[in-house]
């Protein structure tokens, strides 16, 4: 066989290769294509949308206790109250933290601030009993520390740990949806976390079901 030929004969493989072969372009980037890798906080608020709805708000719904039954372990004391009926972390000198539910009357809401709050009167004494936070920015870590299937050794450090209280807070002020106007004189259903430092420190729950009751 002539150089010619083994010539063309090369050429004639190298086209047919080519044409078995699909030419897939790069993503630009910005499109959906082109998946950017998550941040921490973005796979924190993944963490606590998915620990939210799917085990959250249940767990609270099947162990809170009535505002009543708190009061009356808390004479007792906050650790005896706490051994009954709180979570806390190990960590020495660590809150105790509570599940509650119940019903009340909005004595006064103040959705004007960035840290909103609604005031419940629970006994019917035209008192409030407890505040609920509304948010957006809710403080603390009840809802994280509450439960007690969310352990500190599951997260790579305190950090993310700490990112994903702020995610379950973020979460729990999505799922509040309370209507336009005056809310003073309506019946609201709560269930939620609170967190206690001493027995007499006022309560603050953050909530996992906050709802309006039919008059």
């Amino acid at each position: 066989m002539n150089r010619a030929m083994t010539t063309i004969l090369a050429s004639a493989m190298c086209l047919a290769a080519l044409g078995a072969c699909k030419i897939v372009p790069n993503p630009e980037p910005g499109s959906g294509d082109a998946a950017a890798p998550l941040d921490d906080d973005q796979r924190m608020a993944l963490k606590a949308q998915e620990v939210f709805d799917g085990q959250l708000v249940a767990y609270v719904s099947d162990k809170a206790i009535e505002l009543p039954v708190l009061r009356s372990a808390l004479e007792g004391g906050l650790d005896a109250a706490g051994a009954a009926h709180g979570v806390r972390p190990q960590a020495e000198g660590s809150p105790w933290n509570f599940l509650l539910k119940g019903e009340g009357t909005v004595i006064e809401a103040n959705r004007e601030s960035r840290a909103g709050t609604m005031a419940l009167d629970v006994d019917g004494d035209g008192q409030p009993d407890l505040t609920v936070q509304l948010g957006p920015v809710i403080r603390g870590t009840s809802l994280r520390d509450a439960a007690d299937f969310i352990v500190f050794t599951d997260y790579r450090d305190q950090i993310e740990f700490a990112k994903l209280a702020r995610a379950l807070n973020d979460r729990a002020h999505e799922a509040v949806n309370l209507p336009d106007g005056a809310l003073a004189g309506k019946t609201y259903r709560f269930e939620g976390a609170t967190t206690l430092r001493s027995a007499t420190e006022p309560l603050l729950l953050v909530p996992t079901l906050l709802e309006e009751v039919a008059p």
